[in-house]
């Protein structure tokens, strides 16, 4: 065989598995950054709904200590709330989220608060309802956390 041929064919081999090596490892790259963006906008999205859950779940739950009659439309925006979280949230999240409901609904069967016993409430720490939840939302993004690398 031509010396120049192995030669030729020599340096056609080493170009094209350099070219091979630098578009998988391109692809690789984006693969990765795509993933990354994904996972980032996921974390984004479950804090938004938690946040509103959050806040709506507040709300719901004040009205039910002050009143014995429903606010509808509050419940309806909670019960949207926990189905979207049967979506993309983790059982945990969904599982204490629920808890939470069925707290604010048995409140209003219970006697109406003055504000004095909010106060006494509040200074106790048995108003809030948001311990388990914020753990079990807290264990879900750091799970989303770690998966993003």
């Amino acid at each position: 065989m031509d010396p120049s041929a192995i030669t030729a064919l020599s340096a056609l081999l080493g170009a094209t598995i350099g070219g091979l090596t630098s578009l998988m490892a391109s692809l690789l790259s984006q693969r990765t950054q795509v993933r990354a963006q994904w996972l980032t906008q996921q974390l984004l999205r479950r804090q938004d709904l938690y946040k509103e859950f959050i806040e709506d779940a507040s709300k719901c739950y004040i009205h039910a200590l002050q009143h014995d009659e429903p606010d509808i439309g509050g419940l309806v925006s909670l019960y949207g709330k926990l189905g979207r979280m049967h979506i993309l949230s983790a059982p945990k999240v969904i599982e204490t989220a629920g808890v939470i409901e069925r707290k604010i609904i048995d409140t209003y069967f219970a006697p109406d608060k003055t504000f004095m016993e909010l106060r006494e409430m509040v200074h106790s720490g048995s108003v809030n309802l948001f311990d388990e939840f914020s753990a079990a939302c807290r264990a879900e993004f750091e799970s989303i956390r770690g998966h993003r690398f």
